[in-house]
């Protein structure tokens, strides 16, 4: 090694590569740069300049003060996940030798079940929005978030030109900026095709590429179909123990009612975006445990 590395130049070097060679989402970027701010400063209390400095057990204490800081089991891991992920580019990159983390165990996370809507709750919920051009706009949103799953950033993100109507899909760039087909239902194109009739009156620059515009011409907001679903879950009486309605629980209802009518678990891997199997796996249990909810309803259950 030439020279030492200062440790804070070490979490840039790391974050820049996340986001030009990895592509990571901005999300996932402040999440990191949140975990590793903390690292820092932590280190830095204890004179660690340099990333050569750090050892296993700086990594261990910091982990135990998160812990007595009640950080959540997930987010500890998350931030694990961060500091391996540092270390590792920087042994690659070859500024270490030695990787402080190998030997640290992640925080054992109970796996939480999704909140999930039944059926006719999703139905009850598409049919609210009035039949006024926003309500025709929202009702094509939710009908294409719950019938294709997307995540609410995809959603808001969909261009017009990558929905295909006549042949029933939308392409969809997901996490890492990767791609995907998605296959729309008939309900879904029917919708999108009312609320496109309104959509003209609506755009105020010509090169406007949003599918879902607001009401000044501008691409819809994360934060604002979010408050508009909350508003419509609300009017319909729709609600989980787990509180309101979002976005995310019509992306669980679409995964889980698809298993639950014999979809292939690899299809429904392929339609979130999901890069592990094994996170499409936690809605195969959620099937299950509905199943034997509504078994328990029976008269013979008793």
């Amino acid at each position: 090694m030439a020279r030492r590395l200062a440790l804070d130049e070490g979490v840039d070097l790391f974050l820049d590569h996340l986001k030009v060679e990895r592509g990571l989402s901005l999300h996932t970027l402040e999440s990191y740069g949140r975990d590793l701010a903390r690292l820092v400063g932590f280190l830095g209390e204890r004179g660690r300049a340099d990333v050569d400095d750090v050892t296993c057990a700086d990594l261990t204490d910091h982990l135990i003060a998160l812990a007595d800081a009640k950080l959540a089991p997930r987010s500890r891991a998350r931030a694990l996940v961060a500091f391996r992920g540092l270390f590792r580019h920087l042994i690659a990159e070859r500024w270490l030798e030695a990787d402080p983390t190998a030997t640290i165990d992640a925080p054992r996370t109970a796996r939480r079940l999704p909140g999930v809507l039944g059926e006719d709750a999703v139905a009850r919920l598409i049919a609210t929005p009035a039949d006024t051009p926003r309500g025709r706009r929202d009702a094509a949103m939710i009908e294409l978030a719950y019938a294709s799953g997307l995540r609410v950033s995809e959603l808001v993100r969909v261009p017009l030109a990558d929905v295909n109507l006549n042949h029933g899909y939308v392409r969809v760039t997901g996490k890492g900026n990767k791609t995907r087909l998605v296959p729309m239902s008939s309900v879904a194109r029917d919708k999108i095709t009312r609320y496109l009739a309104d959509r003209p009156a609506w755009v105020r620059d010509p090169k406007q590429r949003a599918l879902f515009l607001t009401e000044r011409g501008k691409p819809m907001t994360r934060q604002g179909f979010w408050k508009a679903l909350r508003t419509y879950a609300r009017r319909a009486g729709v609600r989980l123990p787990s509180g309101d309605i979002s976005p995310h629980k019509l992306r669980h209802s679409f995964a889980t009612h698809l298993l639950e009518h014999g979809a292939d678990l690899r299809a429904v891997q392929a339609m979130l975006g999901h890069a592990d199997i094994s996170t499409t796996e936690i809605y195969t249990h959620v099937s299950r445990a509905r199943v034997l909810e509504q078994a328990r309803k029976h008269p013979r259950a008793r």
